[in-house]
């Protein structure tokens, strides 16, 4: 038997952070805009003739075994490690593999715990839903980060699209935008700084000073969410430079979180790619390094690719995916 399973990877379009739980209590009509991108994780379950169960990572280079799930070592490969703990599965052949790069700020690791989750359940035949499947690998996540996770990033893993994640006091729920995916890709520019970030940091930081009513963290999340509603406004318009006066507002905003978000490698790229004519420009994740996306007039996107390239950044070739997860299940056992 054979399990294959992918989902992509996202970019937080605005309102980011304040998908952590509790802070969107917080802060009222509280929403993160993200969109999926072609940028996939992908893992495949191959039965073997033992019980044994291999673990291998193809972007690490590492591999480990085990007799049973318990036997894991859990400070190797951990995330996949808790998740075939999760499942009780045996007597396979676990591989994953990353189409983006390490410490992006993608949403990489939720993006690969969708993907296998939902093979690891294919393989051992439970039907959850989609929500359930999404609550269990964040917890999981939760554990190997020891960190809370923020909900958003598995949505555009599951759903694909352009999506808004609305957070309140009655749980999350996730609309997807009637936007154009190709308008929005012929508008974008995604491209890895070349520096890792360490995924949790910047917003572990942020998240105690706003549990502690710092008053200068509570008014940037205040213009956060401003910026995130009037961005979706824009979008439903198909008003593009209101989208990206809003990013430009949200930027901002972000930098005023920690003095980590931003770096002055990451502002001379977004400098030389707004003189190449993006409109606006953020990082993606909690920032400090990673990707970073710009928003730009379609006739000035080879331009802004190229000031970005020239200046350092690995442009990435990426659109809109309007597909979430992929699933396809062969053979038998």
């Amino acid at each position: 038997m054979r399990v294959v399973s992918s989902a992509p990877a996202r970019i937080d379009l605005a309102g980011g952070t304040i998908d952590l739980w509790p802070l969107y209590l917080l802060h009222d009509g509280a929403q993160t805009l993200n969109a999926a991108i072609t940028l996939r994780a992908h893992c495949t379950i191959q039965s073997r003739a033992d019980d044994r169960i291999t673990l291998v990572s193809e972007d690490t280079r590492e591999r480990v075994e085990a007799a049973t799930a318990a036997d894991f070592d859990l400070d190797r490969l951990p995330l996949i490690a808790r998740l075939v703990r999760s499942f009780g599965v045996g007597g396979v052949d676990i591989v994953t593999r990353s189409d983006s790069p390490v410490g992006a700020g993608l949403g990489g690791s939720s993006t690969l715990a969708v993907a296998a989750g939902a093979a690891l359940a294919a393989w051992a035949d439970r039907t959850i839903d989609a929500e359930t499947l999404l609550g269990l690998v964040m917890n999981v996540e939760g554990q190997v980060l020891g960190v809370p996770p923020g909900v958003q990033d598995y949505r555009p893993a599951m759903y694909g699209g352009v999506l808004a994640i609305e957070l309140g006091v009655d749980g999350v729920r996730t609309v997807r935008l009637p936007i154009d995916a190709d308008a929005l890709s012929d508008r974008l520019v995604v491209a890895f700084t070349g520096a890792s970030r360490n995924s949790g940091i910047n917003n572990w930081d942020v998240f105690k000073r706003r549990l502690d009513s710092d008053p200068g963290v509570t008014a940037a999340f205040t213009d956060i969410c401003r910026a995130a509603a009037g961005m979706r406004e824009a979008f439903l318009r198909n008003d593009w430079p209101g989208v990206a006066a809003h990013l430009a507002e949200e930027w901002t905003a972000r930098k005023r979180l920690a003095p980590g978000v931003t770096t002055p490698a990451i502002d001379a790229l977004l400098d030389h790619a707004r003189a190449a004519g993006a409109w606006a420009g953020k990082v993606c994740g909690a920032g400090g390094g990673g990707c970073l996306f710009a928003l730009t007039d379609p006739e000035r996107k080879a331009d802004v690719s190229a000031a970005l390239a020239h200046t350092g950044a690995d442009v990435l070739p990426v659109r809109i995916d309007r597909n979430g997860l992929s699933l396809e299940r062969s053979g038998s056992r």
